[in-house]
């Protein structure tokens, strides 16, 4: 059987992508593999966001050479936002790539797929040492069908951005917001719902921009007729703009029972003039706007963000004005950067605030940031939270990873005698929280359940034998 490995650097638009490379890969006659080296073709879904992406994606190329190196009969892709900024570049740094995919081009990479696929012999890939070699360097595989891989999934609503904030690549490398019909989205979703998803994603570069090229309706019209769709047990979205949204659409949100408690409203910095100069087309008043419709007609539901520290000429004044807001304790959870120059943007041709400057405003964000979300987590502990399994815990197998509705990570023992499978056929459990950290909590296990919205049956407690012999 013929096999591809398929690896994804960067954001969920990119896993929706890899996921539809998967299933075309399916379709065509291939396995998924879990290793790189038992692959015959090797699919690497790049990011060009930020410069640490790129330079891992260039390195997993030359990690990729030495499987080529041992077996030339191996293709090896490249696809994403990378290789559509960097397909003549490419060619001269990775000239072992056999094909390169833009950012728009998945249908003609299923169909390269479907025609590679007589190349491969119907025999056993074998495990040479050479090929082996590639282990020690990591990757995540994705695509991979595993007990617990079915309960998530994305669906893609629009592709492209056309706001063009000066330090985004994206406009440039996937095109301006193209936005998919409201059926076919609605198609997509039953579909996922059919395969057992128990939670499905909406995913957008600035997904509540979207409408529908048709009607018109708008992100909350569509989160609504998904919401009426039989089956779905639970919805999400990411990643919005906060200029995009409006008090209507979270007046409509309040209204659907299935939405996760969480938003994500990427604020980037808190000074005026920062915001201006990322042409990010909203002030910090105007920000904290939102925040208040999102406590008024959302009450209890987390808010996430997105942080640029050093972006240039952002001055002490500036950083101080994000970290005192930040320090309000606003966001339950951010992911903060480091900004890094993209080639392409306006602002990779401006002066940069020196590498020194920004760490240390880095660390005082993140130090301060950490601070609000242990606080966070730690109202958690007493509590009782229904989390969504997601498999086995990557640092310890004998414990289970969930995630709470509002994408707080949950660790729990997983007790005696129960497989993945059977964790997978009950997916739904009850957590009580015992402690707590920055990165999530951890706690006991005290039901299983099949269905969000079922009662759920109790986790049998070990039964301890005091006996001395």
């Amino acid at each position: 059987m013929a096999r591809i490995y398929i690896e994804t650097f960067g954001c969920q638009m990119n896993e929706a992508d890899s996921q539809e490379v998967a299933f075309s890969a399916a379709a065509a006659g291939y396995d998924i593999a879990a290793d790189p080296a038992l692959a015959d073709v090797l699919v690497l879904n790049t990011c060009t966001v930020r410069d640490n992406a790129e330079r891992r994606a260039y390195g997993r190329m030359n990690h990729f050479k030495l499987i080529k190196d041992a077996d030339p009969g191996v293709r090896l892709v490249v696809m994403g936002c990378l290789a559509e900024q960097d397909r003549e570049r490419m060619q001269r740094l990775a000239p072992h790539v056999d094909a390169v995919f833009g950012t728009k081009q998945i249908s003609e990479l299923g169909e390269t797929l479907s025609a590679w696929r007589a190349d491969f012999s119907e025999g056993e890939q074998p495990y040479s040492n050479e090929r082996a070699l590639l282990a020690p360097f990591g990757g995540q595989p994705d695509g991979v069908t595993d007990a617990f891989s079915h309960l998530r999934a994305f669906v893609s609503v629009q592709r492209g951005c056309s706001y063009y904030c000066t330090f985004c690549i994206v406009p440039y490398v996937r095109g301006r917001f193209d936005h998919r019909p409201i059926q076919a989205i609605l198609a997509d979703v039953r579909e996922k719902i059919q395969a057992g998803a128990r939670e499905v994603m909406l995913v957008g570069q600035t997904v509540n921009a979207w409408r529908d090229p048709a009607s018109g309706l708008d992100f909350g019209d569509l989160c609504r007729a998904v919401g009426a769709l039989d089956g779905l047990e639970r919805l999400s979205f990411i990643s919005p703009h906060p200029k995009d949204f409006t008090e209507s659409m979270f007046a409509e949100m309040a209204e659907i029972a299935q939405l996760n408690p969480r938003i994500h409203l990427p604020l980037q910095s808190g000074s005026d003039a920062m915001l201006r100069r990322m042409n990010r087309k909203y002030t910090r008043a105007q920000f904290s706007e939102k925040v208040e419709m999102i406590r008024r007609y959302l009450p209890g539901w987390a808010i996430t963000t997105d942080l640029i520290v050093g972006f240039p000429a952002e001055s002490d004044d500036d950083f101080r004005q994000t970290l005192e807001y930040v320090s309000t304790g606003v966001f339950a959870n951010a992911f903060a950067f480091i900004y890094s120059p993209r080639r392409g943007t306006p602002a990779a041709n401006w002066e940069q605030v020196p590498r020194s400057v920004a760490s240390r405003r880095f660390t005082q964000l993140w130090d301060a940031q950490n601070a609000v979300t242990r606080a966070y987590h730690d109202r958690k502990i007493g509590t009782v939270e229904r989390c969504l399994v997601s498999g086995p815990s990557k640092k310890d197998s004998s414990k289970l990873a969930a995630k709470t509705l509002d994408n707080v990570t949950v660790i729990v023992p997983i007790p005696s005698g129960l497989t993945n499978e059977a964790l997978a056929q009950m997916p739904w459990v009850d957590v009580r929280i015992e402690s707590a950290g920055v990165w999530g909590c951890t706690g006991t296990m005290l039901r299983r359940a099949g269905a969000y919205a079922e009662i759920g049956e109790a986790v049998a407690r070990p039964v301890l034998d005091l006996t001395i012999a």
